[in-house]
């Protein structure tokens, strides 16, 4: 006799086994990505692009500002380094990429 006040559970088939079992998991997954995709990779891609153009289209003359907050007119402008006159006389040698800024012409005369 068995007086065990424990019912056996036995193994039953789940209800979700089979294809649309299987899309309903990857569902969640490819909306997770999208989001990133369109809030953080793709202004990143954007951004990125961006910068690129600017650091590409400096030239003589132009007035910048760089990653350490020098503010400075192009003097001469190399493949990879620039000549930024910082004060009058004050020559600097920085490299392209350290350019963040791009400044509208006659800013550093109004300073």
């Amino acid at each position: 006799m068995n007086f065990s006040p424990i019912a056996n559970a036995y193994a039953g088939t789940a209800a979700g086994d089979g294809p649309d079992a299987i899309f309903m998991q990857i569902v969640p997954l490819a909306i997770i990505f999208a989001i990133f995709y369109f809030l953080l990779i793709r202004p990143q891609m954007k951004k990125a692009k961006a910068q690129r153009q600017l650091i590409a289209a400096i030239s003589k003359g132009d007035e910048v500002v760089t990653q350490g907050g020098l503010t400075g007119r192009i003097m001469q402008a190399g493949e990879e380094y620039l000549q930024l006159e910082v004060a009058e006389g004050v020559v600097v040698k920085v490299q392209r990429s350290s350019v963040t800024l791009l400044l509208p012409k006659g800013t550093l005369k109004k300073l």
